[in-house]
């Protein structure tokens, strides 16, 4: 059985450049096999151009990454409630890599596929205090673990299972700067998007900032509702199947990702309004660009069929919005 994947790809016409959905590409189901290994401590967590890369791939390439879960190895399945009050956050976020393609420039996309994502054996979720979008209501801390492996849901309490839905909470490629930025909030260059829809057979779109792109994966969720409001995920350590493809000459301002059902892009911002304006702006220009609209005739086809969501309230100071559109409406 094949499925189809959707290629964000730059034509050129005279002096007009654009980015246009490409005919459709088939690809088997059997999942490629890795040219790189990376394991759970090749990692950093800041993001910044001055990180030295622990991988140097070509485009096209695959590689295995492993990721530890959020506090880098300071929980685990035995831990209580107790735990959470010698909980350092400098460790916070380990993310692996980062990784160079070959080739990558300012200004280029970087598509990252998720070819295959596996769940590690545990993970956990809790309420910490100062953090979450309740956080004034919520000032006590609270801790649940869970045995993961071999399960399609977790019991949470009696007569509530959630199914695991495992996504990266964090990727992206570095920004431009010799600062050491803070990996919490999400920014242009993706980073913590916190975003559940990023799951296995996702492309991911990544502008790039700098030379080499250097991307980087972390954060893992084995299960997250959208908005992530009392501030955690089930966080797990993870296994990521990833394909790295560079696309030059192409251009976008944040982070876009599709699968087969759908089209989406993201944007970020201090407020939820701002943040949902941003998305739809980038929506309506990727359906001119890419669907031969007009800015008046996408604009309304955002109204009838964009679907406007919250991927995450918690990581300040910015919030991340998504707009989505079903690939059915979208269809030649």
């Amino acid at each position: 059985m094949k499925k189809h994947i959707w290629i964000l790809m730059v034509v050129v016409a005279g002096c007009t450049t654009t980015l246009e959905k490409n005919t459709e590409k088939l690809a088997e189901t059997v999942d490629p096999v890795p040219d790189h290994i990376l394991t759970s401590d090749q990692t950093h967590n800041k993001w910044s151009k001055t990180i030295e890369p622990v991988l140097t791939i070509n485009s096209g390439e695959v590689v295995e990454i492993s990721t530890e879960e959020a506090t880098d190895g300071q929980l685990t399945i035995d831990s209580d409630t107790s735990d959470l009050m010698n909980l350092s956050f400098d460790p916070i976020h380990p993310l692996t890599g980062p990784i160079f393609i070959n080739d990558a420039q300012p200004g280029d996309v970087i598509a990252v596929t998720l070819h295959k994502i596996e769940i590690g054996d545990w993970g956990w979720t809790a309420i910490l205090p100062g953090f979450g979008f309740l956080a004034d209501e919520f000032t006590e801390p609270h801790l649940k673990t869970f045995e993961l492996a071999g399960k399609n849901n977790v019991r949470f309490a009696d007569g509530i299972n959630i199914p695991l839905k495992p996504f990266p909470g964090v990727l992206g490629v570095a920004p431009d700067t010799d600062s050491l930025l803070s990996t919490i909030p999400p920014r242009a260059n993706g980073g913590n998007m916190d975003d559940p829809n990023i799951v296995e057979g996702t492309t991911v779109y990544l502008p790039v900032f700098v030379e080499g792109a250097l991307f980087s994966i972390g954060d893992a969720h084995a299960a997250q509702g959208l908005g992530e409001v009392c501030g955690t995920a089930i966080e797990a350590p993870m296994k990521f199947l990833v394909e790295i493809e560079l696309l030059k000459g192409s251009s976008i301002s944040e982070p876009q990702y599709e699968n087969e059902d759908v089209y989406a892009v993201t944007a970020y911002a201090t407020t939820i309004d701002e943040a949902a304006k941003k998305a739809t702006r980038y929506m309506i220009d990727y359906l001119v660009k890419n669907h031969g609209l007009s800015r008046n005739d996408a604009y309304m086809l955002c109204s009838l069929a964009g679907d406007l969501k919250i991927a995450e309230v918690v990581d300040v100071p910015h919030m991340l919005v998504t707009m989505s559109i079903d690939k059915e409406v979208l269809s030649k």
